[in-house]
């Protein structure tokens, strides 16, 4: 059980990347569009990712396509006097004007992909499945002009800080088109009155499906100053309205949204809690029960040790399921 915090937490790191790094940009408005050169396979519906056998918590954020079909895996790349960049995505056929998967297995190519925030051409050859060319990319001002009008700024420029990775409106552009942020999500958001949102909050609750409803459900459950980076934790660990009052159910309802994430990322339940309370752990703490699934101590194994001591602690039978003894000197965990 230990390991799945680690996992969980180094899930959430990597989903964190791309938001850390469009979080500390300064925008600078240039007029010219972006090319480079991209690589591309076609990738059966059998490649989907998976974290963790034995862990769901994060697949429907990771891979959402439930359609089964092939997508066109696209990898685009750049290079910059400062820095590189690259990028990849995978696009359903449908997503793409100009090329069928038929023509993914030789000849010359020409397609592109049209998103609000713009649209990406594609010119290069393919051979069995794999591709490669240049690409260039078209930012839509008319829709950043739209975004502007409902708060977020992607032409603004930000004062100079030391340590802060500097980028161009092209960048913050590519972002909104890769993620597929659309005005209809910026005015949803809004609409929930959630307080002030910038570019980053916007790109978050693109990323992990964070909409009005969501958020006006949680405000409904007793959270209502969740800030998005609590919002993000939700999402990624399915904490939602209905887990809030399964917790409260439990006799838990302090409001404290870091332990509803402890208790989902260990899958605590009221199944599980009832067990401990039927073999003889009646008066149990929210740490305590986060231990027990640490340590793989379940009901059967607190009736064992109950019926040698029924005054045992729950510090003792962590020690004996480490094999280090009851009478071990006692240290917390």
């Amino acid at each position: 059980m230990r390991s799945k915090l680690i996992t969980s937490a180094a899930i959430l790191s990597g989903l964190l990347v791309i938001i850390i790094v469009f979080g500390n940009i300064v925008i600078v408005a240039q007029k010219e569009n972006v090319a480079g050169t991209w690589t591309a396979r076609v990738r059966s519906s059998a490649e989907k990712h998976k974290w963790d056998d034995d862990d769901d918590l994060v697949d429907e954020i990771i891979d959402d396509d439930k359609s089964g079909e092939p997508r066109l895996q696209i990898n685009l790349k750049r290079n910059r006097r400062n820095r590189d960049w690259s990028n990849g995505n995978s696009y359903r056929f449908s997503e793409i004007s100009g090329l069928t998967q038929n023509q993914t297995q030789n000849g010359p190519v020409s397609f592109s992909v049209v998103r609000e925030a713009g649209r990406v051409d594609f010119v290069g050859s393919f051979n069995n499945g794999n591709g490669s060319g240049t690409f260039t990319f078209t930012p839509d001002r008319s829709y950043f002009d739209r975004m502007q009008q409902r708060g977020f700024d992607f032409y603004k420029e930000e004062p100079a800080e030391e340590n802060i990775v500097r980028s161009s409106f092209e960048d913050r552009a590519l972002a909104a088109f890769f993620l597929n942020v659309t005005a209809a999500k910026a005015d949803d958001l809004v609409a929930a009155n959630f307080g002030s949102l910038d570019i980053d909050d916007l790109f978050k609750a693109t990323i992990f499906k964070i909409d009005g409803k969501f958020m006006s459900e949680m405000k409904a459950t007793g959270f209502p100053d969740l800030s998005m980076e609590d919002l993000v934790k939700a999402r990624i660990f399915k904490i939602d309205a209905n887990y809030v009052s399964q917790i409260r159910a439990m006799g838990y309802d302090s409001g404290d949204f870091e332990r509803l994430v402890k208790f989902r990322i260990f899958k605590v339940t009221p199944e599980f809690l009832n067990e401990l309370r039927s073999a003889g752990l009646t008066n149990i703490s929210a740490e305590d029960i986060v231990k027990c699934r640490i340590f793989n101590i379940d009901a059967d194994f607190v009736r064992k040790e109950r019926a040698k001591d029924p005054n045992v602690t729950i510090e003792d039978l962590v020690k004996m399921r480490i094999g280090i003894g009851k009478n071990f000197l006692r240290d917390e965990f």
